[in-house]
């Protein structure tokens, strides 16, 4: 018999509010056996500012003591379900069926929000008729040191950067509720880049992106794709071919290249000659 726990502790679209002017804004947390970091996670969307803030939680069935620590704050998650899904895309999937935000955004059971204050901070002065996507910085920090911080996105963005990364991390992303409705959800086959296919789909006609110079969410070191880099790569491969955003050729030329990197780095690593 799967696991199915589902609690809906408030419906804030039903409520009136006197907020109804500001953008209203989802934050989804997906999560598998994430007892270690998720009460971090939680407590730093919770205790943020923004008054039209709902937060929703999909877990897939965890069995490690995640399910106790939801519990722990049920009383102020508005939405969280607990089953055996797909994987990460299924997971997604669920959060954006279940939210009902102007802006969607994810923060997986290993990231946290950096300041109390973030959400009201991107969402100030944003139009959703208007803003498909808003976008932050970000801290990539090390996963067995708390304030060790790796690199920091720069908050500077151009399509055609895209061509060779995620270039607009979703743990800083507020996509509008439009995107979803006119791309459609995550594709359930990606296993890695599901965030950055989604955005591929738009590429030849991209829509304008409103970067912010705020510093939204710590992304820690490590993740599903730990590990995994090849495949990793693989897949951006796979995923920038099916939208044909460059002739084969190049992408096959910026997949070696980065292959190349990746193994220079590594054997500058085992040298002590990179940190």
């Amino acid at each position: 018999m799967s696991l199915l726990i589902s609690t809906l502790v408030t419906d804030r679209a039903s409520k009136p509010s006197c907020n109804d002017a500001l953008p209203t804004v989802s934050v989804i947390t997906t999560v598998y056996n994430g007892v270690k970091y998720l009460e971090q996670t939680i407590q730093s969307v919770l205790n943020q500012t923004y008054p039209s803030l709902e937060y929703i939680i999909v877990d897939g069935g965890s069995t490690d003591g995640t399910i106790e620590i939801i519990k722990k704050y049920a009383d102020r998650i508005d939405k969280w379900v607990s089953e055996p899904d797909g994987g990460i895309s299924d997971a997604f999937n669920k959060g954006v069926k279940l939210s009902t935000g102007d802006y969607i955004n994810f923060q997986g059971a290993d990231d946290y929000l950096l300041a109390d204050d973030v959400v009201e901070k991107m969402m100030k002065d944003v139009n959703p008729d208007v803003d498909m996507l808003v976008c932050g910085k970000i801290e990539r920090v090390a996963n067995t040191q708390e304030k060790q911080i790796i690199f920091m996105t720069d908050g500077r963005f151009k399509k055609s950067s895209l061509l060779f990364r995620m270039a607009l991390p979703h743990q800083a992303l507020f996509m509008n509720r439009k995107y979803f409705n006119k791309y459609g959800l995550f594709d359930l086959n990606n296993k890695y880049c599901m965030d950055y296919e989604i955005l591929l789909r738009a590429y030849k006609e991209f829509p304008e992106v409103t970067m912010k110079d705020v510093f939204v969410s710590a992304w820690r070191d490590g993740g599903i794709g730990a590990d995994r880099t090849m495949k990793v790569y693989q897949e951006y491969f796979n995923v920038k071919n099916k939208h044909r955003i460059a002739p084969v050729i190049i992408l096959k030329f910026i997949l070696y290249l980065s292959v190349v990197k990746y193994y220079i780095k590594m054997v500058l690593i085992r040298l002590g000659l990179y940190k």
